[in-house]
């Protein structure tokens, strides 16, 4: 009977070593899925501020463009207009 005894209470360390074994990783894995979480998280920060950057960047240039269109039609309107009036005053001469 003492050996049951014996060989319960050894199974019972036992058992209470693996637990405290798993407790400890459970305990290692939360930790390193709550950094790995941080981190992606951060790097999706990252490229989200990367692309609004990007983005406000391209329509500031689409702005440009919008007002470089507008000059050159402009200076195309006046160039049709000055070429139409010096052609009829050819054909009024």
């Amino acid at each position: 009977m003492m050996r049951e005894a014996g060989a319960e209470s050894a199974l019972d360390a036992g058992a209470r070593r693996l637990d405290r074994a798993i407790s400890m990783l459970e305990t290692r894995l939360t930790g390193l899925m709550s950094t790995a979480k941080a981190e992606v998280g951060g790097l999706f920060d990252l490229d989200r501020a990367k692309l609004a950057a990007e983005l406000d960047a391209a329509r500031g240039r689409e702005r440009e463009l919008q007002a470089a269109g507008r000059e050159a039609a402009q200076a195309l309107d006046k160039a049709i207009t000055e070429i139409r009036s010096a052609l009829g005053q050819r054909q009024g001469a």
